[in-house]
């Protein structure tokens, strides 16, 4: 055996014994602690999930990661996928699964005709209340916002309706995930 395969194995087994005594690993920045365990011990992918998983069964540790924005939101995705990956798999196993598309598809566009019936019945009680009262420039701005919003959603409701596809411009998915 070479001598920096000899070296590195040493400092593998000293690193390791090192970590694991509080005092010793006490002496460490969090900022460096954060940077090995991060980027040196998870270069691997397998080794990243295994250890983000374990975090997240942490129930503090999830909450916290909760509140970054990207890791909820790629928490999220990830969910969505996983989702879309466990129905793929069940339709091309189960005998039932044509009936269940055909009633996921049924449910999906009863749900889409609630939401738009919802948004117009809610704006309908809403918007006479206004009636002979001037909103401030602030709360005008932000209105305009919210309804600049709604028509990027809507427009994006057609799309789909009209073509099949679902995927959204990045300027669309900007503005969805502010909500």
């Amino acid at each position: 055996m070479s001598s920096a395969a000899q070296d590195d194995e040493v400092a593998a087994q000293v690193t390791g014994d090192l970590l694991r005594r509080p005092t010793v690993a006490g002496k460490f920045t969090s900022e460096d602690k954060t940077r090995v365990v991060v980027e040196e011990f998870t270069r691997d992918e397998g080794i990243a999930a295994t250890a983000a998983t374990n975090l997240l069964r942490r129930p503090d540790v999830a909450f916290k990661a909760m509140s970054d924005d990207t890791a909820r939101h790629q928490v999220n995705h990830a969910q969505v996928g996983r989702g879309r990956q466990a129905r793929e798999e069940f339709e091309e196993t189960h005998e039932l699964a044509p009936a269940i598309k055909h009633f996921k598809r049924s449910a999906e566009f009863l749900d889409l005709i609630t939401a738009c019936h919802a948004f117009v019945a809610k704006a309908g009680r809403t918007v006479p209340g206004l009636r002979d009262r001037r909103l401030g420039e602030d709360e005008r701005d932000l209105v305009h916002e919210r309804i600049a919003k709604v028509r990027a959603a809507c427009d994006w409701i057609e799309h789909a309706v009209d073509t099949g596809e679902v995927d959204m411009d990045a300027e669309l998915a900007r503005l969805l995930k502010e909500e």
